[in-house]
């Protein structure tokens, strides 16, 4: 008679009456003639239940087997199967990013400038132009980026690859896309200290299928703190591009952000300063340019700075209006288009 067959009938009180075989608790089983020796296997942290369960598998053996059969069942410590290892933000490498040719940050000093609203239609203007481009949203506290593409609720997927867990970014308008957005809820405020948000960032980056590339943009958060530190530091950004715009409160504190980058332990190129706001142009009188927030004080902050001034951006209400509706004006063959397009041109000649 099949000795695993006798021993499902032995069923495990503490496990949901699953039987011991199916429980992988058979461990050697031997048979000669006259004699049945079966080796029952615990945990380390001995069942509480062992006794008995030894006892009902003996009682089951001389039930089932023909009398005067000599029945021995002895208990083994199990050896523990080996924990699978968790993945580790610090285990990450640059494979990922191999085949891009230029890292470059969107960065500003502040918040409230457009800098995500540039660093989209950048893109979108990038690609237009032929160039094989990527943008990660790194602004992990307001990321935009799903709106603005118009794929919120898109949930990016991730497979599997030599034990290493990829992920597949969102392809639009001929642009790649990741955002912690994604994987957010809608109206979920991520509240992460430094330390995740910069591991999350990481991941963000690193662990994208990204392909061949010719541009990765990293559309930067706010400010100059452990998250800025952190991207320089871990990423190989080959340099940043600046946003402001052209009133002095905005140039005091993006002037904070030129100094992280020319700062001697940081040392990244300044492909030149974007003055976003420049003026504000109404659709019905598209020759006029009224300076609401002051005229070119970006102009004078990239002479100041000795660094290339890569384009002045109108406020038009088409932009805000595309933003809105997921459909960046970069997209459109309209002036202020034309205008991402000047700027996407300029950062490629800065770039080769």
């Amino acid at each position: 008679m099949d000795i695993l067959e006798i021993l499902k009938t032995v069923q495990h009180p503490g496990k949901g009456d699953k039987n011991l075989v199916e429980l992988g608790m058979v461990g050697a089983v031997s048979e000669t003639p006259g004699k049945v020796e079966v080796e029952l296997l615990f945990p380390k942290n001995r069942d509480p239940l062992a006794e008995y369960l030894i006892g009902s598998a003996r009682a089951a053996l001389y039930r089932a087997l023909p009398a005067g059969t000599e029945i021995v069942v002895t208990s083994k410590v199990a050896a523990a199967e080996p924990k699978a290892k968790k993945p580790n933000v610090n285990d990450l490498t640059l494979d990922e990013i191999n085949n891009v040719r230029h890292i470059i940050g969107i960065a500003s000093g502040k918040g409230g400038v457009g800098k995500s609203t540039v660093a989209v239609n950048l893109a979108v203007a990038l690609a237009r132009l032929g160039y094989r481009v990527g943008l990660a949203d790194a602004d992990v506290y307001g990321p935009s980026v799903p709106i603005m593409t118009g794929t919120e609720g898109v949930n990016p997927e991730a497979i599997e690859e030599d034990g290493k867990t990829v992920i597949m970014p969102i392809e639009k308008f001929g642009v790649k896309w990741m955002s912690i957005g994604y994987f957010a809820q809608a109206g979920q405020a991520l509240i992460w200290r430094g330390p995740m948000a910069c591991n999350a960032l990481k991941q963000m980056i690193l662990q994208v299928r990204w392909g061949v590339l010719d541009f990765l943009l990293i559309d930067m958060p706010p400010g100059t703190g452990d998250i800025h530190i952190s991207l320089i530091g871990d990423i190989p950004m080959e340099g940043a591009v600046i946003v402001t715009t052209p009133q002095a409160v905005a140039l005091a504190d993006v002037e904070k952000g030129v100094d992280m980058f020319r700062n001697a332990k940081v040392n990244k190129k300044l492909f030149g300063l974007v003055e976003n706001m420049a003026w504000f142009t109404p659709e019905e009188l598209p020759q006029n340019k009224y300076y609401i927030f002051g005229r070119d004080g970006g102009v004078k902050m990239a002479s100041r700075f000795d660094m290339p001034l890569l384009g002045q951006i109108p406020i038009v209400q088409g932009i805000r209006e595309c933003g809105d509706s997921g459909e960046p004006i970069a997209l459109s063959s309209r002036p202020d288009a034309v205008a991402f397009l000047d700027l996407a041109q300029r950062l490629a000649q800065e770039a080769d």
